[in-house]
């Protein structure tokens, strides 16, 4: 075999530039015509959602450390200036196909089906005094005329911020002057019109046509509409920090600050009006994105909320575990067999009747539970708080650092302290990940003394019910002895002093994650060159860790074959000859989001089956707690390959990664029906709930 060396950067694709390539499969999603017009919607919010955290946090600093002069190269061998230039060239035909596609496509298929965004100009006149009545009672009193001139310098507008910038005469001195005022975020976007259908008036729309009554006395000449994106990653020297809490919440407060990184303006301003601004905010030409109408897309999910059933995805109904109903309780259930959760298909009930049974049973002594994501109005948090309340001993570990989440957490944290349960906010220096809930209760063994029993729920998802209807994730509750004593283990590290270097069954990061991962891969290299049974199937978000990407070549190289099915970002690249001549990619965009992480590994023939919240990336496997588990019973083992199976096997939302660094569509053979993974995965949940199934 040929020598190689496998950290050649033309080995590997740019992170930032993969995950361009994950949101264009997104947007891909709004042009689809087997979409529902509401869907394509809310994939056109997303598209700009996802658009604006990258620019926020990963254009950000790049810009950072082009400004710090770091000339150190991405391990696929570009520098900082030529990452910053190949995403301009890329991002700037992709925003304004965002922006012709909701202008020619959406919008007026929408307007065919009854919803309309209503021009000032055709408003009938019940209409116009609907409108004028929320600009006088609602609008008016929150806007902010600001002047611009020698004394009154350009606003440091917050991050996000949507603007109008005018032109004004002073009627008087025939005086030219220049204003800015805010399009407030506490309004609605899109004011509801009265009478049938969905006809709105878009916020904006209503300032432009109203706003000479902020400026008595001048003449409005002209009005056009820009948008300031901002540096918005926090960092925070946690070693110095005395109350990590009260640190978080001034970097939040700061986060709307930061420097300028993108300029967004309506097309028909004026170029030195834009020259001007660009100017003003510290920009390079390449920040700034002329686009043809409509700032701020992602606030269009507003929109696409609206109750017209016809334009929607179907509803469905999640389930609970047979399990659960062949069982007299949560207890007995899990105690008969493990139990393998999948979301959205099972619904997030299965979870919360652990917790919820745990809180009001005297005979549970105490519970545990990693909070990252959780949502508003969260059951998880009353259940915590009210089993606090009964006297059980709970430890919630709120990780702060969740990013955008972090005020939210902030308010969860606070609540639960006053509720009396004991909170910890994570290490200094990493993120706690990991999704855990553990409770301990004393029962009577058969011998009619005590023993105190451990029941643990692992996953890869966070306990927030709302995005476990919108993510699909796998999640496992089990008594297992051993699990259970590993994820004791894993709560004593969070909360205290422990350096727990080895585990039962868990793999944790960042002590054993990368290790065991690289030994798995290695070992099935070696079952290759022996001749036994060898094999990777592995899902996940992203793929990024340039060490395990080399492990993966060198077992490709020994002829295990790899399958991958990574969501987002991939910067391994298949199918180069005699590197990963065995490996396949493909990605799944669809109604839901992709969440879960699995890796299967044949071990030559004893399946190992592990599950956990770790993508393949630096910094998951370095600076974030993570808990991967194994799924070790033969039926739920079959459980999983199902689902890998089907999801590779999609041929409507499935895209292949191919060498050239493009995705495509995953190929039918002649005759082969079409597939919709998460289409069939419904079906087979609703058929197993009317069968009574497994």
């Amino acid at each position: 075999m040929r020598q190689v060396d496998l950290t050649d950067p033309s080995l590997y694709f740019n992170r930032e530039l993969s995950w361009l390539s994950f949101n264009e499969r997104v947007l891909d999603e709004a042009v689809d015509e087997s979409v529902p017009l509401l869907e394509r919607l809310k994939f056109l919010a997303i598209f700009g959602s996802n658009l604006d955290e990258f620019m926020m946090i990963r254009y950000a600093g790049l810009k950072e450390q082009q400004a710090a002069g770091i000339t150190k190269r991405s391990f696929d061998g570009m520098s900082v200036e030529e990452q910053l230039a190949a995403l301009r060239r890329r991002l700037h035909p992709m925003v304004l196909r965002q922006r012709h596609i909701l202008r020619d496509h959406v919008l007026p298929e929408l307007e065919r089906h009854g919803v309309r965004i209503v021009p000032m100009a055709e408003l009938s006149l019940g209409e116009r005094e609907v409108v004028d009545r929320f600009f006088e009672h609602e609008l008016f009193p929150v806007l902010t005329p600001l002047a611009v001139d020698a004394s009154h310098p350009f606003p440091r507008l917050p991050n996000l911020s949507f603007s109008l910038l005018l032109q004004v005469v002073d009627e008087r001195d025939g005086m030219e002057r220049t204003a800015v005022v805010q399009v407030p975020s506490v309004l609605p976007r899109f004011v509801r019109l009265p009478g049938p259908g969905h006809h709105f008036v878009i916020l904006e729309d209503v300032i432009r046509a109203k706003v000479s009554g902020l400026f008595p006395g001048h003449d409005v000449r002209s009005v056009h509409g820009f948008r300031v994106t901002r540096n918005a990653d926090i960092e925070i020297a946690e070693d110095e920090a005395d109350d990590l809490l009260q640190v978080i919440e001034d970097e939040v407060r700061r986060r709307r600050w930061g420097d300028a990184v993108r300029l967004e303006g309506i097309a028909d301003m004026p170029a030195p009006w834009r020259e001007h601004l660009r100017n003003t905010l510290h920009l390079e030409p390449g920040d700034v994105f002329e686009v043809p109408n409509h700032l701020s897309v992602s606030d269009f999910m507003e929109l696409a909320q609206i109750d017209q059933p016809e334009l929607r995805d179907p509803p469905f109904t999640s389930r609970l575990p047979t399990e659960y109903r062949e069982a007299g309780g949560v207890y007995e259930a899990i105690r008969r067999q493990d139990v393998l959760l999948h979301h959205p298909f099972h619904d997030f009930d299965a979870v919360l009747q652990l917790l919820e049974a745990a809180v009001d049973d005297p005979d549970v002594l105490a519970i545990k539970q990693t909070l990252y994501r959780v949502g508003s109005r969260s059951p998880v948090v009353a259940a915590l708080a009210r089993a606090a309340g009964n006297g059980k001993l709970v430890t919630a570990l709120v990780e702060l650092k969740a990013r955008f989440d972090e005020e939210n957490n902030i308010v969860w944290a606070r609540e639960l302290e006053r509720a009396g349960v004991h909170v910890i906010y994570g290490f200094a220096r990493l993120k706690t990940h990991c999704k855990a809930l553990l409770v301990v209760r004393r029962e009577r063994d058969p011998g009619g003394g005590s023993v105190i029993r451990r029941y643990v729920h692992l996953g890869t998802g966070n306990y927030n019910p709302a995005t476990a209807k919108l993510y699909t994730d796998f999640g496992l509750l089990s008594c297992d002895e051993a699990l259970g004593a590993d994820t004791s283990d894993l709560f004593n590290l969070l909360t205290g002093f422990s350096t727990q270097g080895t585990w039962r069954k868990l793999w944790v990061a960042p002590s054993t994650v990368r290790s065991e991962l690289l030994a798995a891969i290695e070992r099935e290299a070696e079952h290759a060159r022996a001749g036994r049974p060898a094999g990777i199937f592995a899902k996940m978000n992203s793929l990024v860790d340039p060490a395990v990407i080399r492990a993966l070549y060198a077992a490709s190289r020994a002829g295990v074959r790899i399958q991958l099915v990574v969501r987002g970002i991939c910067c391994l690249r298949p199918g180069v000859p005699g590197v990963s001549e065995t490996i396949r990619v493909r990605s799944v965009v669809g109604r839901f989001l992709e969440h879960s992480r699995v890796a299967w590994f044949r071990d030559g023939g004893n399946d190992r089956m592990m599950v956990g919240s770790a993508d393949w990336m630096q910094r998951n496997l370095d600076a974030r707690v993570e808990a991967v588990f194994p799924v070790e019973d033969a039926r739920l083992q079959r459980k999983l390959r199902q689902v890998l199976d089907v999801q590779w096997r999609d041929t409507v939302k499935g895209r292949e990664l191919h060498a050239d660094g493009v995705y495509r569509r995953v190929p039918r053979r002649r005759g082969q029906r079409k597939l919709d993974a998460q289409q069939r995965l419904l079906e087979l949940s609703a058929r197993r709930m009317v069968e009574g199934s497994r």
